[in-house]
Order: structure tokens, then sequence, then C-alpha cells
């Protein structure tokens, strides 16, 4: 019971926090779209107006903060953007660069610009196996095309010779730094969404 009133007086705490940007702050209807991410996802919803009268448009698919989000019976991404702009990245690199340098100067370009492009925002977002699969594979495309060989065992030797991590290893290395900022927040939003 002490928790639950606890857990009121955060809630009390934040609504009084949100009454005061509702009075600063106003909705922005041409870019604001409704999605669900629940199991009748499907179905079809009534339109939400405004105050002023706008009507939100229901969307199947947004970005957030770089991230697109999908709608699905859970939270759900789209990465089919990074993997265009990971190759766009690195189609840059290699087309400036291509061959005149040595292999492991395009790794570490590949390392320092591409793979952050590939990364951005895995660390918050569910990543399922074929997912992983998939954005491991985008990172052997381009190890095919700058090794030239269509081999398995000499490009996993080759990433390996040059201590090129995998895509899973980077996942996992971001998840704990992210896990690791999360827990030492001091945020009342955050401590109240934590304790339910």
């Amino acid at each position: 019971m002490a928790q639950f009133f606890r857990i009121t007086a955060h809630f009390s705490q934040v609504f009084h926090i949100f009454k005061h940007f509702h009075t600063c702050l106003s909705l922005n209807y041409r870019k604001s779209v409704c999605m669900r991410m629940e199991p009748r996802h499907l179905v079809h919803c009534a339109n939400i107006k405004t105050i002023n009268g706008n009507v939100l448009n229901w969307v199947n698919e947004l970005r957030y903060l770089g991230v697109y989000l999908v709608s699905s019976n859970k939270l759900k991404c789209n990465y089919a953007y990074a993997r265009k702009s990971f190759y766009r990245s690195f189609n840059a690199i290699f087309g400036r660069v291509g061959r005149l340098v040595n292999e492991d100067v395009v790794l570490y370009l590949i390392k320092a610009k591409c793979l952050p492009v590939l990364l951005y925002g895995l660390e918050v977002c569910p990543v399922s196996v074929s997912d992983m699969r998939s954005l491991e594979f985008t990172v052997k495309r381009i190890m095919i095309k700058l090794f030239r060989t269509y081999d398995s065992g000499i490009i996993n030797s080759c990433v390996s010779h040059f201590d090129f991590p995998t895509v899973s290893e980077l996942v996992g290395q971001r998840i704990n730094r992210f896990l690791l900022k999360r827990n030492s927040l001091d945020n009342i939003l955050f401590k109240v969404c934590q304790s339910l």
C-alpha cells in the first residue's frame, strides 16, 4: 500500500510537470501521427482530433529520433533504413579511397564512420535473431567487396586478423553501456516507470 502512495505521489509530480508544459507547448499536427503497438494493431481505429480540430493520421511505421518503429503486437523496429544508410556511408568512403590504401585503413574508417550509422538505436530496440543475422550479413557484404572473395572462411580469417568486431559483439557492448547509464539516472519519470 505504501508503494501505491509513493507511485501516486510520483505520478502527481509528473502530471504537474506535463500540465506546465501543456500551457507552453502546442501539438504540431503536421508532424504528429498515431500508431498502435499491441495485439490488436491491425484493427482500424477512429481518427483522433486535436483541440483545434486537426486530425492525426494513423500509420504503420513512424520515425522517432532516427529509429523506425513498426506497428506490431509488440515493440518492433525496421532496420532497412539503417542498412541503407550504412551502405551509403561505406560507398562514400570506398569511392574516395578505394584500393589506394590498405585494408586496415578502410576497416578503421568503416569502424569509425559506418558502423555507428548501422548500430544507431540498437541498444534500446529489440533485435530478433533474424534482424541480427540481417545486420551481420550487411557487414559481410562489404567485407566481400573489400576482400574480393565470396568464401566465408577467408572473410572470417581476414576479419579476425584485423580484429574487426562482429555486429552482435558491438550490440552487446552498446546494450551494457546503455544499461549502466540508465541505472545511474536520477529522473522522477524514469523512477516511476521503472517501479511499475
